[in-house]
């Protein structure tokens, strides 16, 4: 095994991102330092799928140090360097392979030795073909298959890159052979996660709505099984191809689509991390952060990640914005009292300082600098949004988009609400319908969201998106829609509430009483519970799986158990509340700390996933003691998944033609 395989009853504990990067840099890039390629710099060639593979789980630093000096495009026209060895990872299609074969054939290869990985399975025919070829075969040092080909979130999540999904599967049933080629290169991908953990799971996936011949059963309603069953097969070719791949269940995947749950994408999240994404226009996790100029002159701009390597983001980035607002306060207080440096800077004390005390402030100033800039960038973070709650009257908004879900609130309701808050943004009043829709597709029958859009003044675009909610709506086993977060505790439900407050969950602060469906789910899950006729196995009739209808708390301490061939950690994202700083080196190790969990749980969505379904995932991998990894699709903040939903029925427009 390579460098990051340990298996998991082994004393380190990794993380699924942590092990996506380990095989990258260490069975990768590191084998490649072999005979007389050892010490001698390396070229680094991929392509535009395998570069945001590498981006999403390395840093350029990390690559550098694994001895690779220059990272070239394949297609693109690059330097002839006949010194240096060549690192090709590509994806193995036509295209590639011929480029790879131009490159290296010939009396004059554009680079000495070529070191050659696949992301994904490769054909025999291919591999034939590039066999042929007598003087590149020479040139060649390696040729394998990393199956390696989705983008990771976080720590536990995921995606494929299928950004036009809802699009190709959700929409008019004449795109079906797109919706066939958009599914089986989702398929291969999410196989890929599991050849790189080595884990070979339980494959469970929503059921069709029905299989009664008397029923017409749509491509919408097959989506997951059809990917259940491309998924099945590529393992299936996996336990031959590899041979550490289990020959047993290592773990439970469950396939699920977008209409499990069509409220979570479009509710307004009121953690830190999805107020970040929904309302600061951010690029992925970059944010432009003003900072004082060290100089004394106008502030600079830095952009900025907010990702795992900032511990007072992994700390705060699940907590309601309420919470993370007086938490950050607190910080910069303890931390003022605290640093040296920071009292003498506050007192403007100095004119009669001895020797010594100098000394302690000049050692304090670094430490100083770099806490008071990760501080205050978080503090303007939560300023900016709590500015913008309270500019667009979002806790107006967010108290409705409750009471609807929970049945506190109807149409009545809502008609005053768009007749007299005219203050609320036209996006705002667009996400309103489109829950309103969601919870009543009846309603389109009788005109009454016609008028209800009407009534809000949407444009023709908006009214797209709230049309086609109809093609989310979901089958009768999984009609459970999304729910908001209220005060009222204690109201009579109206009968059509769409969620349920959840037993033994205390609710502190207003608006976080929502919770998306998949919540439920893994529990289920994770208790056996789930019913194995509106879910079922690709594994049937193999006799092990009926070891799931015993809790899995129990299955998991038998000494026997199937486990993966990679290691696992103690999921990272429940810091402490009581650390009293949450930006020392030694915050984020206290999250890794080498506690053994139980089999993992993959929840993929097709569709696109939410980062309130993210939360669960980090939430629920604490509390069932299992790593729990969210994939899908892709990951949709609110506008984007408002934008796709205008475009899900048109033609004629692009993701650039529209403005939320």
């Amino acid at each position: 095994m390579s460098d990051s395989d340990t298996s998991s009853q082994g004393s380190e504990c990794k993380n699924f991102r942590q092990i996506t990067r380990d095989r990258l840099l260490y069975e990768m890039l590191r084998s490649t330092k072999s005979g007389d390629s050892r010490s001698s710099w390396k070229v680094l060639i991929m392509d535009k799928v395998t570069v945001k593979v590498m981006s999403y789980s390395c840093k350029m630093a990390d690559i550098t140090d694994e001895g690779v000096s220059l990272v070239e495009d394949i297609h693109k026209r690059r330097q002839p360097l006949p010194t240096l060895d060549a690192i090709y990872f590509i994806s193995p299609t036509k295209e590639n392979i011929d480029i790879f074969l131009s490159d290296m054939s010939g009396k004059s290869p554009l680079y000495r030795k070529a070191f050659v990985f696949f992301s994904s399975p490769i054909s025999r025919e291919w591999v034939d073909h590039i066999k042929r070829n007598g003087s590149v075969l020479s040139r060649i040092s390696a040729l394998r298959e990393m199956n390696l080909e989705y983008f990771t979130i976080d720590s536990q999540g995921f995606f494929t890159d299928n950004e036009r999904a809802l699009e190709e599967l959700f929409g008019n049933e004449e795109g079906s052979r797109k919706g066939d080629a958009c599914l089986n290169l989702m398929a291969t991908r999410i196989a890929t996660v599991f050849a790189s953990l080595r884990e070979f799971p339980y494959v469970r996936y929503r059921g069709a709505k029905s299989l009664d011949p008397t029923t017409m059963t749509t491509f919408r309603d097959l989506i997951p099984t059809k990917l259940a069953a491309g998924v099945w097969n590529s393992l299936m070719k996996y336990k031959t191809s590899i041979e550490d791949f289990p020959k047993s269940e290592t773990c439970e995947l469950l396939i699920l689509d977008r209409s499990i749950d069509q409220i979570a994408p479009v509710i307004h999240e009121w953690t830190y991390d999805a107020m970040c994404h929904d309302l600061l226009n951010m690029e992925g996790n970059k944010y432009i952060h003003e900072a004082p100029s060290t100089s004394g002159g106008l502030p600079e701009k830095k952009e900025v990640l907010l990702e795992d390597h900032d511990p007072i983001w992994v700390e705060l980035r699940n907590e309601h914005i309420g919470y993370a607002s007086e938490q950050l306060d607190e910080k910069m207080k303890n931390f003022l009292s605290k640093n040296k440096a920071a009292q003498i800077h506050a007192s403007r004390g100095g004119d009669n300082l001895s020797t010594r005390e100098l000394q302690k402030i000049v050692q304090a100033l670094p430490q100083y600098r770099e806490q008071t800039e990760k501080l205050s960038l978080h503090i303007d973070i939560a300023n900016r949004i709590n500015k913008i709650i309270v500019e667009l009257n979002l806790k107006a908004v967010g108290q409705l988009e409750q009471d609807l879900v929970f049945g506190d609130a109807g149409t009545k309701d809502l008609i005053n609400f768009l007749r007299l808050r005219e203050d609320v943004s036209r996006e705002n009043k667009l996400r309103l319908l489109m829950i309103y829709a969601a919870l009543n597709p009846e309603k389109f029958e009788d005109d009454k969201i016609l008028k209800l859009m009407e009534l809000a003044k949407l444009p023709p675009d908006d009214m797209n998106a709230v049309y086609n909610m109809r093609f989310l709506e979901a089958p009768s086993i999984t009609k459970k829609s999304s729910s908001p977060f209220s005060l009222k505790f204690d109201v009579q439900k109206k009968k059509h509430a769409a969620r349920k407050d959840r037993p033994g969950e205390e609710l502190v602060w207003q608006l976080s009483r929502f919770y998306p469906i998949i919540e439920e789910l893994i529990e289920k899950l994770s208790k056996g519970e789930l019913p194995k006729h509106d879910y079922p196995c690709m594994n049937d009739p193999s006799p092990s799986f009926h070891a799931t209808s015993v809790p899995t708390s129990l299955r998991n301490e038998t000494t026997a158990a199937p486990h993966s061939m990679r290691s696992r950690r103690t999921a990272t994202w429940a810091r402490p509340r009581s650390s009293d700083d949450g930006y020392s080196s030694d915050s984020l190790s206290r999250h890794a700390s080498g506690v053994k969990k139980g089999q993992r749980i993959f929840i993929f969505i097709v569709g696109g996933a939410t980062r309130s379904e993210l939360r669960v995932c980090h939430k629920l991998s604490s509390k069932l003691n299992r790593e729990i990894v969210l994939g899908s699709s892709s990951l949709d903040d609110p506008p984007q998944f408002i934008t796709k939903m205008k475009l899900m029925n048109s033609n004629e427009l692009s993701m650039d033609d529209l403005q939320i």
